[in-house]
C-alpha cells in the first residue's frame, strides 16, 4: 500500500512537472509570435469611464459609511 502511494505522489509530480513545462513552452512560443507579428495588431483603445457621474446609490452609500465610521470611533471598546 505504500508503495502505491509512492508511486501515485511520483505520477502526480511528473503531471504537474509536464503541464508546467508545456505552459512554459507556449508563454515563451507566444512570446516570440507577438514579438515577431505585433505590428500587425491593433494598439488596445484607450480606456473609457464606467459612468460619468455619480449615482444616488453611490452618495447614500458613502453617507452610511460615513456614518459608520463615525459611531465606530465614537463606541466604547
Amino acid at each position: 500500500m505504500l508503495a502505491e502511494g509512492v508511486r501515485l505522489t511520483i505520477v502526480g509530480m511528473v503531471a504537474v512537472f509536464a503541464f508546467l513545462g508545456l505552459l512554459v513552452a507556449m508563454m515563451h512560443a507566444s512570446a516570440a509570435f507577438f514579438g515577431a507579428f505585433g505590428d500587425r495588431f491593433d494598439p488596445p483603445a484607450p480606456a473609457t469611464p464606467a459612468r460619468e457621474r455619480v449615482s444616488r446609490a453611490d452618495q447614500e452609500i458613502a453617507v452610511v459609511l460615513a456614518i459608520a465610521e463615525h459611531l465606530g470611533r465614537d463606541a466604547p471598546h
